[in-house]
């Protein structure tokens, strides 16, 4: 098998929510449901805007301020809370620097405008030799154009290479491509079936 590029997804994956609480204290303080913040969050009209490019990330906070009538200094101490539970795994970070420089390694990320802004504050983005990011690409998984350009990005056929992610429908939208999907549950596993793919 002739791999020569991995693909990684970001949230679920690379930075995943391994502390509930403080999304649960923040639901409980606006009388919601864990699961009804989170919804709003990443799954309301403006999020989803927001993951497309129509709108910047900004206009998507100011409407759930709007929604709270929270102040300016109010919506981004909601946004420090609703994310505080959310831990970059640095072990698997270390797998995906040393694939470099024998393999092109990629990120495919369905995230907001301020994503790679992010990712250079967090100094992750020099471990990624591209970043295909849906805000900026206007097009998020599991829509065959966000894969296609990260490929065209990566100069790889979609037989060569592999992409990570924690969600099915994104693997199987990889898959109908021709890419190698790998649904992530653990990140042990993910590290040895990626090793075996690359024997």
């Amino acid at each position: 098998m002739n791999i020569k590029a991995i693909f990684f997804d970001f949230g679920g994956v690379i930075q995943r929510t391994e502390y509930q609480s403080p999304r649960q204290q923040l639901a409980q303080k606006f009388g919601m449901e864990y699961e009804d913040i989170d919804k709003l969050v990443f799954n309301s009209p403006t999020a989803k805007q927001a993951t497309t490019g129509e709108i910047k990330v900004s206009e998507h906070w100011s409407a759930i301020a709007k929604r709270f009538k929270l102040n300016k200094d109010e919506i981004i101490k909601f946004e420090n809370e609703f994310f505080a539970g959310d831990v970059i795994d640095h072990e698997l970070m270390q797998f995906i620097r040393s694939l470099r420089p024998k393999y092109k390694v990629g990120l495919i990320s369905n995230a907001w405008s301020d994503m790679r802004e992010y990712l250079i504050k967090q100094k992750l983005d020099d471990a990624f030799d591209t970043l295909t990011i849906s805000a900026e690409v206007k097009s998020a998984k599991p829509e065959a154009k966000i894969y296609l350009h990260a490929l065209e990005q990566a100069e790889v056929k979609a037989s060569e290479a592999v992409f990570v992610d924690d969600v099915s429908t994104n693997i199987e939208a990889c898959q109908k491509l021709g890419m190698h999907g790998i649904l992530f549950r653990d990140v042990n596993e993910v590290i040895n079936q990626i090793k075996k793919l690359l024997k």
